[in-house]
């Protein structure tokens, strides 16, 4: 009887495989993608990352794209098929067990993870996996142990879930596990999807950290979080009233210490705003995410004492609604200690707002900045360089206004 080994191979099936390797082969490309960006930071600050995505969005191929770009050797584990003890260790009885103790024998995986001394373990199907699964998985993500095994500093860990109404046999994250991750909502990008079905995808690249600014990175970081946290209280720790919120982002002491990691990482790297947010929100969920960015905005306004003091050359914010706070927040001080010198350096910082930006954000700050003025104070010349600009913007706006409530009328 004849060996199969020793049968010949067959062409078409070689032929095959070559058109296989060719369907495979793909490049990468530098390429502006909010979420691959803000995943990678998280990867980078070394914090577990939780991709929620409906099935079939690319969250695999995603993971799979970041460790070839990072050069990690990639460990994926489908949480929802091991057991518990495939995460807490196997007991294993010795010789002496009242004197050795029991070791719990880790599985594979984490062997060869240790081994490598670095990689990407992805945790795949996580909302699929039971509670007492989730229970032994808190243990691998906080503390990076598996069974008696410690995993070496150089293994970042990501996971991924579909949200539970498209899981099969889904269950809700418990809020022990979900508070130790950065979530980021995976959605597909049409370009991206064409591009990378063509051969191209994205590529990853780890953030540009600039050494000169670390010190100063984690200094903004600590100073924005515990400012915030000393003026918000009340979202030191809140845990969401329903199981569906509890099992996402929510703020905690813990979840807070990842914003302000997140926070320190991505003002050292120069990050966008908008990846700047999809971490925060990720950390300690929408609304305190939020609270914080509106936070970080304020710390970046110009001291209105000091625009007081020079009007001349005041640096104010080109983003308009960040204008806009800046010229509040002046007429804010000089409502608080009134004065006509105070009083006229404010129409010296609103003229200077016009020489360097839009008129249409004069008209509030002057109205009430016109308002504190005193009986026996003069109308300083600076007003009348103002006041063509807002009456303008005034007649504009009325004109608007009846514009649209002609329009209510006729409905």
């Amino acid at each position: 009887m004849t060996s199969h080994a020793l049968l010949p191979a067959n062409p078409q099936l070689a032929l095959a495989d070559d058109l296989l390797k060719l369907l495979r082969t793909t490049s990468t490309e530098p390429r502006p993608d909010d979420q691959l960006e803000a995943l990678t930071l998280a990867v980078a600050a070394d914090l577990p990352v939780l991709l929620w995505g409906e099935p079939g969005i690319g969250k695999t191929a995603a993971l799979t794209q970041l460790a070839d770009s990072l050069g990690l050797p990639l460990t994926t584990v489908i949480a929802s098929v091991h057991e518990p003890t495939d995460f807490s260790g196997l007991p294993i009885v010795g010789d002496d067990p009242a004197v050795q103790g029991v070791p719990m024998a880790p599985p594979q995986w984490a062997v060869e993870l240790v081994r490598a001394g670095r990689g990407l373990l992805f945790l795949d199907e996580l909302s699929t996996a039971t509670p007492a699964v989730q229970a032994a998985l808190l243990r691998v993500v906080l503390e990076r142990r598996v069974g008696a095994l410690q995993l070496p500093p150089g293994v970042r860990i990501v996971a991924a879930a579909n949200p539970r109404a498209s899981a099969a046999d889904g269950w809700e994250l418990s809020p022990p596990l979900a508070n130790r991750f950065v979530h980021l909502y995976w959605v597909h990008d049409r370009e991206v999807v064409v591009r990378g079905l063509g051969g191209v995808w994205p590529r990853a690249e780890l953030p540009r950290l600039e050494p000169a600014r670390l010190a100063e990175a984690v200094a903004f970081a600590r100073r924005a979080v515990c400012g915030f946290l000393h003026a918000r209280p009340t979202l030191i720790h809140r845990l969401p009233s329903t199981e569906t919120r509890r099992g996402g982002a929510w703020p905690s002491p813990r979840s807070w210490e990842t914003a302000l990691t997140l926070l320190a990482f991505g003002t050292a790297a120069d990050v966008s705003r908008e990846v700047l947010a999809l971490l925060v929100r990720g950390a300690v969920g929408d609304g305190p995410g939020l609270e914080l960015l509106a936070h970080l905005d304020r710390m970046d306004l110009p001291d209105p004492e000091s625009l007081l003091a020079d009007p001349p050359a005041a640096e104010l914010p080109e983003r308009g609604d960040l204008r806009q706070a800046a010229l509040e927040a002046v007429v804010a001080a000089v409502g608080a200690r009134p004065e006509r010198e105070r009083w006229e350096a404010g129409w010296a910082v609103l003229v200077r707002a016009m020489e360097t930006g839009a008129p249409d954000l004069l008209v509030a700050p002057a109205k009430a900045l016109a308002g504190l003025r005193r009986d026996e104070w003069e109308v300083p010349a600076a007003v009348e360089r103002l006041a063509k600009v807002v009456g303008i913007a005034d007649r504009a706006e009325r004109s608007v206004e009846r514009v649209e409530a002609g329009l209510g009328a006729g409905r």
